[in-house]
């Protein structure tokens, strides 16, 4: 299977970007509501139903144009909304809620790590075989991407919220008054990124660490 065709390329990575964005998302809702937050889980979006939590720009849009472009790819959702003021203790189960979302990631990567290996054991040769492995090493690179980028101490990603709740009061409240200018700080990120090579390099080489870690655990080759 010639994996560098654009259209090849468009099926393998859809099934594990849409899983990996939905389980994000439904994991900061469903810890949410178990800390006390029915806010996602009213809004029907502790699901795994793909269509709650699909941005088309960020989930479809965007990640398609930078793979026909090269270079690293990025994708989003819609956010899971979370009153924070409804959690049992806000500070302290903010970072669990945060957390919740790359911890998906992980676990997916995980998940992925251990289809591949399943499928490299069959040696088999056969196009159904080429494919799922290959959507399995895409499921493997896609969490791994989310997992870290979610993991930026940058407000509003994940990192940031994890950031705010470990911080003492007084800077957690400055640290959170940050969080307006959030994305601008990520969008500039991303382009100083593209248009410089070696930090782009260097955010790759984060990102390859974890694809071989992955790969080292099962024993890909």
């Amino acid at each position: 299977m010639d994996e560098s065709s654009i259209i090849v390329r468009i099926c393998i990575n859809a099934i594990p970007l849409v899983l990996a964005i939905t389980l994000h998302e439904a994991a900061h809702g469903y810890v949410a509501r178990m800390f006390g937050d029915n806010t996602a889980y009213m809004l029907g979006r502790v699901t795994l139903n793909p269509a709650k939590h699909i941005d088309p720009i960020g989930t479809i849009a965007f990640p398609i144009l930078s793979m026909i472009l090269g270079g690293v790819v990025f994708g989003w959702a819609k956010p899971v909304p979370v009153n924070f003021g409804n959690l049992r203790q806000p500070k302290r189960d903010m970072l669990w809620v945060a957390a919740a979302g790359p911890a998906s990631n992980v676990v997916q990567a995980l998940a992925w790590g251990l289809i591949a290996r399943l499928i490299e054991s069959l040696d088999s040769s056969s196009v159904v075989a080429q494919f799922w492995f290959w959507v399995a090493l895409a499921g493997i690179s896609w969490n791994v991407v989310l997992a870290i980028f979610n993991l930026f101490p940058i407000l509003p990603l994940d990192g940031g919220r994890i950031v705010t709740s470990l911080l003492p009061g007084p800077l957690a409240y400055r640290y959170s008054r940050l969080e307006p200018y959030g994305m601008p700080i990520l969008i500039g990120l991303i382009v100083v990124m593209a248009l410089n090579p070696a930090l782009g390099n260097a955010f790759a080489a984060l990102l390859n660490a974890g694809d071989q870690l992955i790969y080292s655990i099962f024993g890909l080759r």
